[in-house]
């Protein structure tokens, strides 16, 4: 696989808490100059951030992140703050409690009202794999597909854990049509984001795949 062709893939990330514009500015330039698929940036940066790339590059950001429990208005605000401010693209955290609880139609009407406020913008729903069963991993897949939303999403990258292969394929045997897959988490060499790709993520959330290609620019191929 080209190098080039899993770039095209990546979100190319940074949502650390100490993240400064001179540092997102630098991760913009990286995904216009390497044709990612993104950059996933905090909220408070995307206004800025559209400003700078304007139609050379998809801004993506994350709201109910990374522990997923805003409630449903909170989290539709971010949202529709996010968007008017330019982003192209929101990855939002399910509250995992509830499905826990087996509170199921509040998710589902939560992921459905979100989906609205994205409109033809995409949504990608975040579960946290490491947190959950595989029987709850099956039933978010039901979830996600029955709201609408554009792709399921194993991680934050925040929590214990990040993407595994078990889990991409596991929601590519259980996800609706026209359901994707994002894995995110971990993902830290060349071969990892084979992978993922061929076990059917379509999406990769990482900033490593972006620093290889820099330290690798003549690799054939590219």
């Amino acid at each position: 696989m080209k190098l080039s062709d899993i770039l095209s893939k990546c979100d190319h990330t940074l949502l650390a808490q100490t993240a400064t514009w001179d540092e997102i500015r630098a991760i913009c330039d990286d995904g216009i100059r390497f044709s990612t698929a993104s950059v996933c940036i905090p909220a408070c940066y995307v206004k800025q951030a559209k400003d700078y790339v304007g139609d050379r590059l998809q801004i993506c950001t994350v709201i109910g992140f990374p522990n997923g429990y805003s409630t449903t208005a909170v989290k539709v605000f971010e949202c529709e703050d996010a968007l008017r401010n330019g982003a192209d693209e929101i990855d939002t955290v399910i509250n995992i409690g509830h499905l826990k609880s087996g509170r199921y139609d509040e998710i589902l009407a939560e992921l459905t009202a979100l989906k609205q406020a994205c409109g033809n913008r995409i949504l990608k729903v975040i579960i946290e794999t490491c947190l959950l069963t595989d029987e709850e991993k099956i039933k978010m897949c039901e979830l996600v597909t029955a709201s609408g939303a554009d792709y399921i999403k194993t991680s934050t990258g925040f929590s214990t854990a990040g993407a595994t292969r078990e889990d991409v394929a596991l929601f590519a045997a259980h996800i609706g049509k026209g359901v994707r897959i994002k894995a995110a988490g971990g993902i830290s060499s060349l071969a990892d984001a084979e992978d993922f790709i061929n076990l059917g993520a379509d999406r990769l959330g990482t900033s490593r795949i972006v620093k290889i290609a820099k330290s690798e620019t003549g690799i054939t191929g590219y």
